[in-house]
């Protein structure tokens, strides 16, 4: 289907050829082989083609500024896909290439989790042993230029481009840091960063488990966490905490290998596409669960997307684990990445969904957890789109068990232990504000900590 859909593009686009003189040109520019599909010659085609022909000829000859043939050829392509549905898109031969890097977990740069803040950017945390670490930045510090050029007027994704490099390359930032008066310059020698995508920490009898996004890394971080943890423990872990909080997602495939690494059986997820020839569905192997069914809570929130819902969709539908959090994002669509000839980028496009394996699509809905946490007392505090259903162009939810509805319940549960209806929704009134340094500030993770612990309880009283 996809190489398919990838050669339907390219004719297409030569279809126009015979109509419209601007569009031979146009793809000879684009590189487009002579290749006709069936179908292609529809009248409605043709015309089509010629319009878009006209508008390019008229911008390039009157736009009030001379732009480039390949600039408005690519904003076209994206302005196609992006028309379709929030995920799909075009990629330059740049931005496909800093894809890569980020799905393969390593890049040249500082070693910095930065946002943006009231237009300048804001330093979430240094990654521990990378130059960013080394040079003493701090978590909260704003970076106000980058080699002496404001950062105002730059976009994120921008920012973060420019502090990217090639190893051994130097760059200067100018640092606003709180309680000191004057700006700080730093200057920082880029290496190959290896983004740690799992953090894992003993929290007394739990092992607590941090997953930040799924790259190629995720699946062996997670082995490498366990083991970890179960040596630190001396073998005598009562739990686990998986947190997938604003977890954005990423690969399929180590979607479904973080799920076999707490199952034994039973399907993990499937898809559905617009040819039934090309769904697919994915099984846990058989030994696949390296804690060997020790107790387990995943925490999600609205940040909670696409890969993590079909890890936490799983492990709820098999019972495996219990939900606590806030309702997930709700993105229940597959992107496929088809790269382009003529090192011209990649198209990403939705090409299928997922389903749970009780067969709920999450898309538009989420995944509701087991028992429902949130982070503060504060409601309603989001500024940007909190959820898929937010968004413009988003794909129906169809082919599910839970198709037209309104919100994605949780499958009811009789294994809970007692302790799970005393869990309050919201943290009491003199809970601490949240310190990312200083676990017990969580309140999330404390009632998860909570839980789990009684589970474990629950577990042993069963067995005797």
């Amino acid at each position: 289907m996809k190489l398919r859909n990838a050669l339907l593009l390219g004719a297409a686009f030569m279809a126009g050829i015979v109509s419209a003189p601007q569009i031979a040109r146009l793809a000879h520019h684009v590189g487009v082989t002579a290749a006709f599909a069936e179908g292609a010659d529809n009248p409605d085609t043709y015309r089509l083609l010629s319009l878009f022909g006209d508008v390019f000829e008229r911008v390039r000859a009157d736009y009030v500024e001379p732009v480039g043939d390949r600039e408005l050829v690519e904003n076209s392509i994206n302005g196609m896909l992006t028309g379709l549905d929030p995920h799909s898109s075009y990629m330059n031969a740049k931005a496909f290439q800093d894809m890569q890097v980020q799905t393969r977990g390593e890049f040249g740069g500082l070693g910095l989790e930065v946002t943006q803040d009231n237009g300048f950017i804001k330093v979430i945390s240094p990654i521990d042993d990378t130059p960013a670490a080394r040079a003493g930045i701090k978590a909260g510090d704003l970076i106000l230029a980058l080699d002496g050029k404001s950062v105002q007027g730059l976009t994120l994704n921008d920012a973060v481009d420019k502090m990217r490099g090639a190893p051994n390359s130097k760059i200067t930032l100018t640092i606003k840091r709180t309680g000191v008066e004057k700006p700080i310059e730093v200057s920082l020698k880029r290496e190959i960063i290896h983004i740690q995508v799992v953090r894992s920490s003993l929290e007394g009898d739990i092992g607590y488990i941090r997953l930040s996004q799924f790259t190629e890394q995720s699946d062996s971080g997670i082995r490498q966490a366990v083991q970890k943890l179960e040596t630190q423990a001396g073998g005598h872990i009562k739990g686990f905490v998986l947190d997938l909080r604003n977890n954005p997602g990423g690969l399929l495939d180590q979607a479904v290998a973080v799920s076999n690494d707490f199952l034994n059986h039973g399907e993990i997820v499937s898809t559905r596409a617009r040819h039934p020839d090309d769904s697919q569905r994915w099984d846990a192997k058989a030994g696949g669960d390296l804690t060997n069914g020790a107790p387990l809570v995943v925490l999600i929130n609205n940040g909670s997307a696409s890969a993590s819902e079909i890890v936490s969709g799983a492990l709820q539908d098999d019972r495996r684990a219990v939900l606590l959090g806030t309702r997930s994002f709700g993105k229940g669509s597959v992107q496929t990445v088809i790269p382009l000839p003529g090192n011209n980028g990649a198209i990403r496009l939705t090409t299928a969904r997922y389903y749970t394996p009780s067969g709920r699509s999450i898309q538009g809905l989420g995944i509701t957890p087991d028992v429902e946490v949130h982070e503060s007392r504060e409601t309603n505090t989001a500024m940007l789109p909190e959820r898929e259903a937010d968004l413009n162009h988003t794909i129906t939810n169809s082919g599910g068990t839970n198709s037209g509805a309104t919100e994605q319940p949780a499958p009811p549960r009789s294994d809970l232990p007692p302790i799970a209806k005393e869990i309050p929704a919201r943290p009491p009134a003199d809970w601490p504000a949240f310190d990312p340094a200083k676990t017990d500030t969580d309140f999330q993770l404390q009632e998860g900590l909570k839980l789990v612990r009684a589970m474990a309880a629950m577990k042993r009283a069963d067995a005797n």
